[in-house]
């Protein structure tokens, strides 16, 4: 092992950048002794160069495993992380009284094991649907940002004006063809232009939208920028995991199966 001068990488950034668990846990891991860069243990602060071989214990494995994560149904009125507004956090939502039945993880949650439960990413008040809550550093990194890994997949309902009214049935009918090539790739919010997206009419008043960054209420800005007003938005897909039979309001736990 030659560990590298203020040139090399600290060794907990280019663990994080290796996806093998975010810097926080990477501390943990070297702090117990977990960790072993070519062959040798690693000690907290060092520096490597990016092509070190890295090998961690497995009981770090396991103890990142036991981290909770958990799928929530957001109903509207909830915010995702600090209360605002007088909106109560979603988190408020995971109580044993709110599992849902048909959870089939087989995995058991004692009211100490939810905490430190964090959102990772965001869902406005007045949206419902998929909401991931997590001790997981490895899956909050995955799942927040703007890198565009995961797609996320919404049914959203708009209105538009046609000739000084509004219209709430047909709306589909009223749209023309370059709206939704728009929507698609054209379109910028905060001076940068947004990455493609997935827009398409799930029927005649609801677009489905498939979103690999996540900007501040990007849907309803997009739709704002041309002409359409959004009125109900639901989130039901986060990469492989579907909302599925959910009910509003409920959670279950991410399986062992289950995967972003």
């Amino acid at each position: 092992m030659n560990p590298i001068g203020a040139a090399g990488v600290r060794l907990n950034k280019l663990m994080a950048e290796r996806g093998l668990c975010s810097r926080r846990e990477a501390d943990a891991w070297i702090e117990a002794g977990w960790v072993r860069v070519d062959g040798a243990p690693a000690t907290m602060g060092q520096r490597f160069l990016p092509d070190v071989h890295i090998a961690i214990d497995p009981r770090a494995r396991a103890e990142s495993a036991a981290r909770l994560t958990v799928l929530l149904h957001k109903p509207m009125g909830y915010v995702s992380g600090t209360p605002e507004d007088g909106h109560q956090p979603a988190v408020a939502l995971v109580t044993a009284e709110r599992r849902w039945r048909g959870d089939t993880s087989g995995v058991a949650v004692r009211a100490a094991d939810r905490r430190g439960l964090a959102p990772a990413g965001r869902l406005d008040a007045d949206s419902t649907g998929l909401l991931v809550l997590t001790q997981d550093g490895r899956v909050a990194r995955r799942l927040v940002g703007d890198q565009g890994e995961v797609e996320k997949e919404y049914l959203v309902r708009v209105t538009c004006t046609h000739q000084g009214q509004v219209i709430h049935q047909g709306v589909r009918a009223r749209v023309p063809a370059q709206t939704l090539a728009r929507l698609r790739h054209g379109l910028a919010l905060d001076g940068q232009a947004l990455r493609p997206a997935e827009v398409a009419w799930q029927n005649d008043e609801q677009l489905r939208f498939v979103l690999r960054q996540g900007k501040k209420r990007q849907i309803r800005r997009m739709c704002e920028a041309v002409g359409l007003r959004v009125v109900g938005l639901k989130r039901v897909r986060i990469g492989q995991v579907h909302l599925g039979q959910l009910p509003p309001g409920q959670w279950r736990v991410l399986g062992p199966n289950e995967a972003f």
